[in-house]
């Protein structure tokens, strides 16, 4: 972890050597771990572990926390049951974003879904080398939605994609993160089998959620693009019906002679 509340001072404070905290979930001590291999956390003293969702902090994590503000990270989320996580980014909406690094089941997925009423994951697209060459694959044999100014493709079950594959009927906002290149936006749509992704720079994604504009994009963004993709898929049905209907006759010109 990040932040515990320390002993010193009791705020939220950063790992520094020597330090002893409080775990802010489950209020047991804490011990700084400070060196040169790993990044500066908080661990619980000897074995013990109150956050069953939390994976290793990288600095992909990091990276990704530090463009929100402290106040946001690592926040104690309880639901009425009384069970307790740590989110890695709540923001004033009250959307967790969750940055996962690591491989994560589907039923933990799942568990996490129904946990956060409002969730978003941000997954990192290059954590294994096959990831990244497998997805532009897919970019490169999907067809593009010509819809407004969005870079947006249609894919269909991706089969040839472990990172789609893991993550296609996720059911809550998923994207994906391949560093300079930015992110893309999975979105499920009411066909089986049939997805789409819109291309997002990494400013507008942190710009979005800054600005408290998420809501915004689930709630308003992303039906238009749904309803647009609708009238696309009917405009593209009926040119196929009307073709079938109506085939061109051929003409065949007379010779002169």
């Amino acid at each position: 972890m990040r932040y515990e509340i320390c002993n010193c001072s009791w705020q939220k404070t950063e790992a520094f050597k020597g330090g002893k905290g409080i775990c802010p979930c489950c209020k047991s001590a804490v011990n700084a771990k400070c060196g040169d291999v790993k990044i500066n956390h908080w661990a619980h003293i000897g074995k013990r572990k109150c956050e069953s969702w939390w994976e290793n902090e990288t600095k992909w994590h990091r990276q990704w926390k530090n463009h929100f503000p402290e106040y946001w990270q690592e926040i104690v989320h309880s639901d009425e049951t009384g069970e307790k996580h740590i989110a890695d980014v709540k923001t004033k909406k009250d959307w967790v974003l969750e940055f996962q690094h690591s491989y994560i089941t589907p039923e933990e997925r799942n568990s996490r879904n129904t946990f956060y009423s409002k969730l978003v994951w941000i997954i990192d697209g290059l954590r294994r080398k096959t990831d990244r060459m497998q997805f532009q694959k897919i970019l490169e044999e999907s067809s593009r939605a010509p819809i407004g100014n969005l870079n947006i493709r249609k894919i269909s079950f991706p089969e040839e994609s472990r990172l789609l594959k893991e993550w296609f009927d996720c059911g809550v906002p998923v994207f994906f993160d391949f560093g300079q290149t930015g992110l893309w936006f999975l979105l499920p749509f009411d066909i089986k089998d049939e997805a789409y992704l819109i291309h997002f720079s990494r400013e507008e994604f942190i710009k979005v959620h800054n600005n408290e504009g998420f809501n915004e994009l689930i709630n308003e963004i992303i039906p238009n693009i749904q309803n647009m993709i609708s009238g696309f898929r009917r405009k593209i049905d009926n040119m196929s019906v009307n073709k079938l209907l109506n085939p061109k006759r051929r003409t065949t010109r007379r010779r002169r002679f």
